[in-house]
């Protein structure tokens, strides 16, 4: 039972800024000033945040829009950046990167969170996570941004990268943007439409605003299917985000003219390199394996036995960025090589070329 309202840790929270001083000193322990405040409210923390689910929506038959409040701690969020989802699972820590799709003040966000086949983390959250219950959130990453000055904007999502677009379209529309903006939405069949009451809604009270489906499974009409470079036609001279699956990130970036961000949810896989087998170094852990040029090294890790951080599993959120210290790999998604020691990369999206050592 709490002993204060998570409204008044929200208001609480800035106050806490001594006390965060004095542990950057070491003259208190941030664990030790966490159990205090756990005792307090069970989602106080001095710089973690922890957020409480209020709110449970099915917007397509697999995507949930989950709403939480979130202690004082998640200061500068914004639509468009993606945070990492903790949950214990069987005892073990699990985590998950998801887009913000709303971010309010009063510490209210919104999560577009996507049921995948054979998901072992999705399933469980979709099928047990419960309004009341509270969860671990990390810091919000990012770089997607509106482009204000844009005479028009083209947004490209596919399945659920419509979730990094969303927050960003609702931001720009209710701060009175008014230059044409089309969202081209790629879905396999017509139940995963996500959001699609919402999106009519909005094109009702936004003239400028275009909505179209394309849909790439069998229901697919002569007009659906995958991106082609045709479906860009009326958008010349748009400024173009798109977020989606690594192949359909790719296929934009080929056919777009001028300014695109671009977002991909999963790596771009490689043939593997031709060769003798490769040696994996994993130094702090003083281990040693065999592996191979067609996997990521997060893969061969773990194959390996050990537990690497990581969150998104897709080369987004940095969280299994470790140093290079000896050989070279490739980025999955790109193809580059990076041999330079010393070097950060991010091991889920990367492979070996060759003998590797890294500081894991």
């Amino acid at each position: 039972m709490s002993l204060l309202p998570l409204s008044v840790i929200r208001w609480l929270a800035p106050l806490l800024g001594p006390v965060r001083v004095l542990v950057a000193r070491g003259w208190l322990r941030e664990s030790e000033v966490d159990a205090v405040l756990a005792w307090l409210h069970p989602a106080w923390r001095l710089n973690r945040v922890f957020a409480r689910v209020v709110g449970r929506c099915w917007v397509s038959d697999d995507l949930l829009a989950l709403r939480l409040r979130c202690n004082g701690n998640a200061r500068g969020w914004r639509p468009g950046q993606h945070v990492q989802l903790y949950l214990p699972i069987d005892g073990v820590r699990h985590s998950r990167s998801y887009s913000l799709t709303r971010v309010e003040r009063g510490g209210a966000i919104e999560l577009g969170i996507r049921r995948q086949p054979g998901g072992r983390f999705s399933n469980h959250l979709l099928d047990h996570l419960a309004v009341g219950d509270l969860v671990e959130l990390g810091v919000a990453q990012g770089d997607l941004c509106w482009p204000q000055a844009a005479p028009g904007v083209g947004l490209l999502a596919a399945g659920s990268g419509i979730t990094a677009l969303l927050g960003l379209l609702r931001e720009a529309l209710q701060a009175g943007y008014a230059a044409p903006v089309t969202l081209l939405h790629y879905v396999r069949a017509s139940g995963q439409q996500a959001y699609a009451a919402e999106l009519q809604a909005l094109m009702q009270r936004h003239p400028n605003l275009q909505v179209h489906w394309q849909l790439t499974g069998p229901e697919a009409g002569p007009q659906g299917g995958r991106f082609r470079a045709e479906h860009l036609q009326g958008m010349e001279g748009f400024a173009l985000l798109a977020c989606g699956p690594a192949g359909f990130v790719e296929a934009v970036r080929a056919s777009a003219v001028g300014a695109l961000q671009a977002e991909a949810f999963s790596p771009l896989r490689h043939a593997p390199e031709a060769g003798q087998a490769l040696r994996l170094n994993f130094s702090r852990s003083r281990l040693e394996s065999q592996g191979d040029g067609s996997r990521s090294l997060l893969e061969q890790a773990e194959a390996a036995g050990l537990r690497p951080a990581h969150g998104c599993r897709q080369g987004i959120c940095a969280g299994c960025t470790c140093t290079l210290l000896g050989g070279a790999v490739r980025d999955l998604r790109s193809g580059q090589a990076f041999a330079e020691p010393g070097q950060p990369i991010r091991i889920c999206v990367s492979a070996p070329l060759g003998d590797v050592q890294l500081d894991l």
